[in-house]
């Protein structure tokens, strides 16, 4: 053979010591090609915005996908072409020039390639490739500007040959965007590493997309509003004694909404005993009206830009639905806020055998947070619809039923409506 030549005067311990120089090079090649490949590209960028000198040479090599992957890929099947060449020399030198020494030079070399050169660096690059990757660049980077005209002539027949094939060369070097559903994933399976409050937050953002106002809004029966057509005592006394800090004000109707107050405006008027419908109806604020419906992120930001915290809910007919305020959105971002209407605060009530006595007009979304339930909520909004649609008829109290393997008592019905419904507790869960 040719290299036979020159080789034959070199001892066999310098063409042993050769081969292992061989192998080591070829697995630098092999810990770079998937070290670099396997790298997190948003803790890179991180790292860049940081000022880290390594994390910006290694951005600048992945810029360059092909003449990177060109470069790696070229010396390792330089190397890999030389081992073979050796361990050929080798063999011959040891078992003569036959079948069996060229035959032992073949498995030797794949053997010894495969496990030190390719899987064994290959392994350690895709475990830790943040540490190999940023180490390999110091080498990589004068690699590439020394070797850049073999590469270019050697990509020019790769663009060559992805054109003939129809394939379109796409420069994986930049991060790729992900999809909201690809960024929830991520954010699930970082859930370790994120404090349990925060790792919270992000994934109630996620399911901003898919709430609706109608989920969280206050029901229309529960709205407190202010009669402007009603006796100044009792309007002064409602205001003065209020919870909240802004009221719709209608006339006649519930439907016919006229503006909203705020409640803290009028109380020098309430408290001089000067507050009249007439002068009440000049202070008001045009009411806010949303579709019913609408996403609530969507919600989130027309509250911004429209400068509002609070909105009515209306249907497709105008008719009122019920009432959505800003601070209904920010609980389904962080959570439930300490402060809450005395009304609202006697929803749930535990008993001392551990279940609890809901009122049927509780969301189902509040109810599954609070009482870590999975009631459905794709349908009825409230305790009460989901019962009435479950049974399609309005039950006596004293009824029993389950829902989702949830045990459930009809306490208390009035007006076709069932006022109250006893949880029990589910084993597997807690409250």
């Amino acid at each position: 053979m040719p290299s036979g030549v020159f080789l034959d005067d070199i001892p066999l311990s310098a063409l042993l010591i050769a081969f292992i120089i061989l192998l080591v090079i070829s697995a630098f090649f092999s810990i770079s090609e998937t070290s670099m490949m396997a790298l997190n590209r948003y803790r890179l960028k991180h790292m860049v915005y940081k000022g880290h000198t390594g994390a910006k040479r290694t951005a600048r090599l992945l810029e360059k996908t092909d003449k990177l992957l060109g470069v790696i890929l070229l010396g390792n099947n330089l190397v890999n072409a030389a081992a073979a060449t050796l361990v050929t020399v080798i063999a011959v030198r040891l078992l003569g020039n036959n079948e069996i020494a060229l035959t032992s030079a073949t498995l030797t070399v794949t053997f010894t390639i495969l496990v030190f050169s390719e899987i064994t660096p290959k392994v350690i690059g895709a475990t830790y490739p943040e540490r190999t990757a940023l180490a390999v660049s110091h080498v990589l980077a004068p690699m590439l500007r020394l070797a850049y005209p073999v590469v270019w002539f050697v990509n020019l027949f790769v663009s060559a040959l992805l054109w003939a094939t129809r394939l379109k060369q796409k420069n994986t070097g930049h991060a790729p965007r992900l999809s909201m559903e690809e960024l929830r994933t991520l954010v699930l399976e970082t859930g370790r590493y994120l404090p349990p409050k925060h790792h919270n937050i992000l994934l109630n953002l996620f399911e901003l997309e898919k709430i609706t106002v109608n989920d969280v809004m206050i029901p229309r029966n529960q709205i407190e509003a202010v009669d402007i057509n009603a006796p100044a005592e009792e309007v002064q006394q409602q205001l003065a004694t209020c919870y909240h800090t802004r009221l719709p004000v209608y006339e006649g109707q519930l439907d016919n909404i006229i503006g909203v107050v705020h409640v803290r405006k009028v109380l020098r008027l309430t408290q001089a005993g000067e507050l009249s419908g007439e002068v009440l109806r000049d202070i008001l604020r045009e009411p806010y009206f949303i579709p019913s419906g609408a996403a609530l992120f969507t919600q989130l930001q027309n509250f911004q830009e429209n400068h509002r915290r609070q909105g009515l809910v209306v249907d497709e007919y105008g008719e009122l639905m019920g009432l959505i305020t800003l601070e209904d959105i920010l609980e389904e971002i962080v959570g439930e806020f300490a402060t809450h209407s005395p009304i609202h605060g006697a929803a749930y009530r535990m008993q001392a055998d551990g279940s609890w006595l809901v009122d049927g007009t509780s969301l189902l979304r509040d109810i599954n947070r609070k009482l870590e339930l999975n009631f459905p909520t794709s349908g009825p909004k409230t305790l009460n619809g989901l019962i009435l649609e479950y049974l399609e008829d309005i039950p006596e109290g004293g009824t029993s039923l389950k829902i989702d393997n949830i045990p459930l008592e009809i306490i208390q019905t009035q007006d076709r409506v069932i006022k109250v419904v006893r949880i029990f507790p589910v084993a597997g869960t807690h409250s």
